[in-house]
């Protein structure tokens, strides 16, 4: 394969579709990255493509499952039009797998039944004194203690048992998985096992300079801090995972997940009592979770003067409305305890509401206030969060989609793996200040509508195509001025996981309003018993201050005796 060429999905009529998955993958890995892997695991990735098709078929089968270690008997396809003891025979000859492995006590027990393990340990257990029929965790609680070394199969049993095997090339194949997915949370099934060819994917540029990893030792790095995440979720001290900790390195994304190592790793120090760790941590991560914690902490240990000092340096910063709300908290009891004023901070203006009391139809809350409200002269339409979403994405859309190391790993991505990462817009910069400027010079109504036009279906975070429609769109440029919109942009851009959301159901557009005065508003709509979200009430705070209408629409049912 080479760098221009771009990888099918399979059809999933054909019963070996995981098969052609698993080629895409590995063919697109030892053709994008082959010089980050060494000569034995580029003619491992060759030697793949060599076995017969059956053997492929399987070996694929046994990486896709959880584990190194499978019994033959238990392996059973069907779909290979061959039987499986030659498939494992040819494996074996080839040496993708161990055909006599050494068996931990542990593994024994994962691979083999009660019926199966209790005749082979009876003779130890009584010499023990254990009863006869001990349940199958007992009996390998009471053994850990006396078999701690690794066996083989025959050493294990006196009889023969059902041959184990264990697949050889799992880090590699693991490897190969990182590459191709940028990370290791998502597992084979998650490209192997689906159909891809229902999404209609943007056709990013894969240039050698876009790769996420650039070197050998970045994908080790990578590794290095998985294993130190498997670690904390197993429950490993975090004081002992902290000196395994990769050190820092000059690429950003790889520091984005070390600056979420470092918070979990904060996070586990704490609540295992090693506070001093947990302080070090969180003021290593970068993560913007990390700076609320490490306050929060301070203050637990009566830090006062520090976490005022830093609550201080922090406050200059451009911060999200939740990040913003969270630190004057903070601040608010600290300067009690340092003797300082509580800094003032600008009140909120007051959420504009009203409310409605319209007869019970069976439709959903949005739509039925929709249809009441909604005139000839004032349409009103059920966006949610769609709308903005939706304009922001179009006009920054090769922005977005923009090819940089971190960004993109395969051809099937439905936006950029960095999106609510902490550097998703740095790394951009300059690329969204180009899209702003068309909100100032005008352009960016027909950027808008070209890309409408150009990218119809073609998968984007921010676009929602089933409810983005021509009229929807050049009604909305029409009456939301590009002022709006940049402010708008601004926030969103501000904490992207935070903001995608909160938007209110309804906007009312005013198009026979003259240009100088407001041209739309929008309404948040509360039916019996539901109340505003936070993410919700910031947002309104946010387009009052903007001097956005906006407004709450709390409705009541007629004749159901429910007020509030």
């Amino acid at each position: 394969m080479s760098m221009h060429l771009r990888p099918a999905t399979a059809d999933l009529e054909n019963p070996l579709y995981y098969l052609e998955n698993m080629e895409t993958v590995v063919a697109w890995v030892a053709d994008h990255h082959a010089d980050l892997l060494l000569e034995s695991e580029r003619a491992c990735l060759r030697g793949f493509f060599e076995l017969p098709r059956p053997s492929r078929a399987l070996l694929t089968r046994m990486v896709m499952r959880r584990g190194d270690l499978f019994r033959a008997d238990k392996l059973s396809y069907p779909e290979l039009e061959s039987p499986e003891a030659d498939a494992l025979e040819e494996l074996i000859a080839h040496r993708w797998l161990d055909s006599d492995p050494l068996l931990a006590l542990d593994e024994l027990f994962r691979l083999f039944t009660l019926a199966e393990l209790r005749p082979a340990f009876a003779p130890v257990l009584t010499q023990a004194g254990f009863a006869k029929n001990l349940p199958k965790a007992r009996i390998h609680e009471a053994l850990q203690g006396t078999f701690t070394d690794a066996r083989t199969l025959a050493d294990w049993f006196d009889q023969a048992m059902a041959p184990v095997v264990r697949v050889n090339q799992m880090a590699l194949f693991d490897r190969v998985r990182l590459m191709f997915f940028g990370n290791l949370r998502q597992s084979w099934s998650d490209f192997v096992l689906v159909e891809l060819g229902h999404h209609c994917y943007e056709q990013v540029e894969f240039t050698p300079e876009a790769r996420a990893f650039s070197q050998r030792s970045e994908v080790d790095t990578y590794l290095a801090m998985h294993h130190c995440r498997e670690n904390l979720d197993a429950g490993v001290p975090a004081a002992e995972v902290w000196a395994d900790i990769p050190a820092a390195t000059d690429n950003p994304w790889l520091t984005s997940r070390r600056d979420r190592l470092l918070l979990e790793l904060g996070r586990q120090a704490e609540r295992q009592g090693e506070r001093e760790l947990a302080l070090q941590a969180l003021d290593a991560s970068g993560h913007r979770e990390a700076r609320l914690k490490q306050l929060r902490l301070l203050e637990r240990m009566k830090r006062f003067e520090a976490a005022w000092d830093i609550a201080a340096q922090w406050g200059d910063a451009e911060l999200s409305n939740a990040e913003a709300q969270g630190l004057a908290r903070i601040v608010k009891r600290l300067a009690k305890k340092v003797g300082q004023s509580v800094p003032t901070t600008p009140e909120n203006p007051e959420i504009r509401e009203f409310t409605l009391i319209l007869p019970q139809t069976g439709g959903s809350v949005e739509m039925v206030v929709r249809d009441h409200l909604s005139t000839p002269e004032a349409p009103v339409l059920y966006v949610e969060n769609t709308l903005i979403n939706g304009l922001f994405g179009l006009l920054c859309w090769h922005t977005i989609f923009k090819a940089i190391p971190g960004a993109f790993f395969h051809p099937f991505h439905t936006g950029p793996a960095d999106l609510v990462r902490e550097s998703f817009v740095s790394r951009r910069q300059a690329q969204f200040d180009q899209c702003f400027a068309a909100l100032n010079d005008g352009s960016y109504r027909q950027k808008i509508l070209a890309t409408y036009a150009a990218k119809q279906g073609i998968t984007n975070p921010f676009v929602t195509w089933p409810v983005l429609n021509e009229e929807l769109l050049i009604l909305a440029l029409d009456c939301i001025p590009a002022a709006d919109l940049g402010v708008l942009f601004e926030r969103l851009l501000l904490n992207i996981r935070e903001h995608r959301s909160g938007f209110p159901d309804l906007i009312r557009f005013y198009p026979e309003v003259e240009e100088n005065k407001p041209r739309y508003e929008m309404i948040e709509v509360k039916g019996p018993g539901d109340r505003l979200q936070d993410h919700q009430i910031r947002w309104l705070h946010f387009f009052a201050h903007q001097g956005i209408a906006a407004s709450v629409c709390y409705l009541r049912w007629q004749d159901s005796g429910v007020t509030s």
